[in-house]
């Protein structure tokens, strides 16, 4: 059987008012209206349930109108959401370094140890702290500081996956996140850091000045808090960092 899905000519339009209103607010407009226009233009009106027949240079344009405002808001939306994603981005970012500051750190170890906690998986903590970074300002300068903590935030986010975490916990101190990785297997990342960052030579003014770290393991584990992660990170990062000055 055909059926017949055109428009009975002698049955009532639903969107009779709709078109009355909208030549309304365009009365005595008639621009013209290219023709690669006309086939949005009839989609639109199609959606907006405006027969055919109804659409007159005045609705023509009124509708294109409408598809304009449209667009426009469209684009600020896109432009907006790209504006936030930026802001969050500046509001999680070191102010000096390209890494997570401590607050987005925190945010992401919170993250990481639920998920460890809810599916069973390793992960884990390592704590870095640079070795004489305060003699390093006395005798170099702030500035001098400055390029070795950013030549550090280099080097660790170099050396490690996407799917882990580095930030900045304040000061000379940073944190790593290694997520599906066992306390073995932090261990061997953390000294082979550690390695990289005692072999790491930064140029400053024409002097060369050499750098250290010490640095401490936490496995992360189910109900701690990631202070106490942090804590007891930063726990074994003095321990070590004691025992290498006592070895001389």
């Amino acid at each position: 059987m055909k059926i017949d899905r055109s428009r009975p000519t002698n049955r009532a339009r639903p969107g009779g008012r709709v078109t009355a209103a909208v030549e309304t607010q365009v009365q005595g407009v008639a621009a013209p209206i290219e023709t690669a226009d006309r086939g949005r233009v009839s989609d639109s009106a199609s959606i907006l349930g405006i027969p055919e027949a109804e659409l007159t240079p005045k609705v023509r344009t009124a509708i294109m109108t409408l598809m304009s405002e449209v667009e426009q808001l469209r684009r600020e939306n896109q432009n907006n959401a790209h504006r936030l994603s930026e802001l969050e981005q500046l509001a999680d970012t070191d102010p000096l370094l390209p890494v997570l500051n401590r607050r987005a750190f925190l945010r992401e170890l919170s993250r990481v140890m639920s998920y460890a906690e809810r599916y069973d998986a390793p992960a884990s903590l390592i704590y870095f702290d640079l070795d004489n970074f305060k003699a390093l300002n006395d005798v170099y300068g702030h500035a001098a500081g400055d390029e070795a903590l950013k030549h550090v935030a280099h080097i660790l986010s170099e050396h490690v996956r996407a799917s882990d975490v580095v930030g900045r916990l304040g000061g000379d101190e940073f944190g790593v996140i290694l997520a599906q990785a066992s306390t073995q297997a932090a261990g061997n990342k953390g000294q082979a850091l550690s390695q990289i960052l005692n072999d790491a030579v930064i140029d400053w003014q024409g002097q060369s000045v050499a750098l250290s770290a010490s640095y401490g393991i936490h496995a992360v584990r189910g109900g701690e808090s990631p202070a106490d992660a942090l804590a007891g990170a930063d726990q074994v990062m003095y321990e070590q960092k004691a025992q290498r000055k006592a070895n001389g």
